[in-house]
């Protein structure tokens, strides 16, 4: 990498291509200059495209690799059933911070769209086709087909089956460490060009969408980056205060780099080296962030499986003149905690929310509304889904005793993003000290 943009921090080069994405989006789009709308698509689209490649071999063999390494934490068991407690808490929250905003801002009442020319996407979820896509027909056919949910139940399989073969598992869980460790190497070096893709992104929705398209969906888009801002700057901190006594200014220190990467990227999936490097820096030890955060990556949706399928339910609903009973807002609840899996995946998170509609007796059609802007409501989504990724971790471990407090006091004062992945696990972590009982 050039020496000059070394000095550049990483936070500042992702700025610089977010505004420079807008001021080029805005002039394609006003000027029509199509020959500029399509280098920003195609720009974006690569950076994508070169994530989700990344994808397949990045979740197995994290998750086989962190449930392997489980075994080396004290009170491994205790520790997994508290990070899923949470998973669960914080979700519970969320859903109820977005039914509560749904109530109040009611986003899909006066809207006026055409719902007869609105069709159900291709892709939907129901608890049926969710039970049934979980196990692949054949394992390479999930490896094809990029399909995450069945990457992950793959992984947590074979992960389970060599902690408890032992020492016969070595070579298969050696080869998945190595494999790995290449493929966030590859991963780190796309992740360095965030900042161009950043460009590409924004650049894309500013002159595909623009103002046109926004303003009849503009009181629902609101409430969605209202109520992701609300879990983000007032729920979160309460849970670092109250339940961690922690410090919320060094955590979002700490974990910027992650959150800022997931908000241009809209990929919990291709955000997790940076979600587990940041994790560790906060002083979380190596063995347990090598297992939450990929877990959570795949499966910890505070965004889109609590907060937005909460909202575009209440939208759906007004708009199509359907009442809500109070059992509605309870299944709702029900799907975002239990259901979140279904969003397992690189970007948005369409199935969980046609999921929501069909538990809900909503018409499917109303998904297809918000097609449109999807991408633009993915951004804020994917930046709450990573900070509870981050959070968990970092609660649980503050709350059991194994936390490196002067770490995370000291969160925030190096740079994050580096040419390298997460380094060799540290002495302190190697042999973490017993969980309290």
């Amino acid at each position: 990498m050039p020496s000059a943009l070394r000095k550049i921090p990483f936070s500042l080069q992702i700025l610089l291509g977010l505004v420079l994405g807008v001021a080029l989006g805005y002039l394609a789009r006003a000027a029509d200059i199509s020959w500029l709308g399509t280098t920003l698509d195609t720009i974006g689209s690569l950076f994508v495209q070169l994530l989700r490649l990344a994808v397949p071999p990045l979740v197995f063999t994290a998750l086989v690799v962190s449930l392997v390494s489980l075994r080396g934490v004290a009170n491994a068991a205790r520790l997994a059933a508290k990070t899923l407690l949470w998973f669960g808490i914080t979700a519970l929250i969320s859903v109820a911070v977005g039914i509560g905003l749904g109530l109040l801002t009611n986003p899909g009442r006066g809207v006026t769209l055409d719902v007869a020319g609105a069709k159900a996407p291709e892709r939907t979820g129901s608890w049926t086709d969710f039970l049934t896509g979980i196990v692949p027909e054949n394992p390479v056919g999930a490896f094809v087909e990029n399909n995450v949910l069945q990457i992950v139940f793959l992984a947590v399989v074979a992960g389970i089956a060599s902690l408890l073969v032992g020492a016969a598992a070595e070579p298969f869980v050696n080869f998945n460490k190595a494999l790995l460790a290449i493929t966030q190497k590859a991963l780190w070096w796309l992740i360095r060009l965030a900042p161009i893709g950043t460009l590409g992104l924004i650049g894309h929705a500013v002159e595909a969408y623009g103002w046109d398209l926004l303003a009849p969906l503009a009181k629902f888009t609101t409430a969605v980056y209202v109520g992701c801002a609300i879990v983000l700057l007032v729920v979160y901190p309460l849970v670092l205060i109250l339940a961690g006594r922690l410090n919320p200014l060094r955590f979002y220190a700490g974990t910027w780099p992650a959150i800022e990467l997931a908000f241009v990227s809209r990929s919990s999936v291709g955000t997790m080296p940076v979600t587990q490097k940041s994790v560790e820096r906060l002083g979380v030890p190596r063995e347990y962030a090598s297992f939450a955060v990929p877990f959570g990556a795949t499966t910890k949706m505070d965004g889109c499986a609590a907060i937005y399928p909460a909202l575009a339910a209440i939208f759906v609903a007004q708009v199509f003149g359907v009442s809500l009973s109070p059992l509605d807002y309870l299944l709702i609840a029900f799907v975002s905690v239990v259901g979140s899996a279904a969003t397992a995946g690189l970007t948005g998170a369409l199935v969980m929310l046609t999921l929501t509609l069909s538990t809900l007796g909503l018409p499917l059609a109303g998904a297809g509304l918000l097609l449109a802007i999807d991408p633009i409501l993915d951004m804020i989504r994917t930046a709450t889904n990573v900070a509870g990724q981050a959070l968990v971790p970092t609660v649980v471990a503050a709350r059991e005793g194994v936390l490196d407090r002067a770490a995370y006091d000291s969160a925030g004062r190096h740079e994050l993003i580096d040419d390298e992945p997460p380094a060799e696990t540290p002495a302190r972590d190697r042999d973490p000290a017993p969980v309290p009982a």
